[in-house]
């Protein structure tokens, strides 16, 4: 009985351990996601802030012209 109940605990915790590592083994593939993500995530902060400052700049160059050519057939 002692020699059984001592193969299974080895068997347990064999088990265990091959679940830990499969665990560390995913939280460094998700951790890796997590960083590309955020670096994603930056850059696509940054091209969108680009782009509302170059959309700034039309508005107000179309807002130039408009008040331009009101002025010229006022």
């Amino acid at each position: 009985m002692m020699e059984s109940s001592l193969s299974k605990l080895e068997q347990l915790v064999s088990d265990l351990v091959q679940q830990k590592q499969e665990l560390l083994d995913t939280n460094a593939a998700l951790n890796a996601e997590l960083a590309q993500a955020k670096d994603d995530n930056e850059s696509l902060q940054l091209s969108l802030m680009e782009q509302e400052e170059k959309q700034g700049a039309t508005a107000a160059r179309i807002q130039a012209l408009v008040e331009r050519a009101s002025t010229v057939s006022a």
